[in-house]
């Protein structure tokens, strides 16, 4: 009996476990192997502004107390702090700090070799042909992923 196809969930998790290993060791080697994979999900979000707890809250699918308390940690570590809004004084956003805008610096570059190094593995056309694959929507009720 022929072994099944893996589920694309399955294909997925590998590819994006294979790219999280190397983005780790290359943090490590770049000095923030201090970042844990929370950090890791919370990190990108505040790449255009700072947002709220909350608003982080919802677009991690955490709780408040949750991303709270890394946000502490983050910020203990110096890669983010807590603003004022400008909009409402009650509220407190997160920010990126000097050392958090270098570390996501960092990160970039080293996304970039990533696909780099794909695109001498794969070839150029077959990396955008996936790259356009998930880019793409995949049921009429969703927005395709902004990157």
């Amino acid at each position: 009996m022929p072994r099944p196809q893996p589920y694309l969930r399955q294909l997925l998790r590998h590819r994006t476990d294979w790219l999280e290993e190397r983005l780790y060791e290359r943090a490590a080697h770049n000095g923030y192997g201090d970042i844990t994979p929370a950090m890791a999900r919370l990190f990108p979000l505040l790449a255009t502004r700072p947002l709220g707890l909350s608003d982080l809250a919802r677009r991690l699918g955490v709780s408040r107390q949750a991303v709270h308390k890394l946000a502490l940690e983050a910020a203990a570590l110096g890669y983010v702090a807590f603003i004022d809004s400008p909009d409402d004084a009650r509220v407190k956003l997160l920010a990126y700090t000097d050392k958090g805008r270098a570390m996501a610096r960092s990160a970039e570059q080293e996304l970039q070799r990533i696909e780099a190094r794909l695109v001498r593995h794969m070839g150029a056309a077959n990396l955008a042909q996936l790259k356009a694959l998930l880019a793409m929507a995949w049921s009429a009720d969703e927005q395709p992923p902004r990157g």
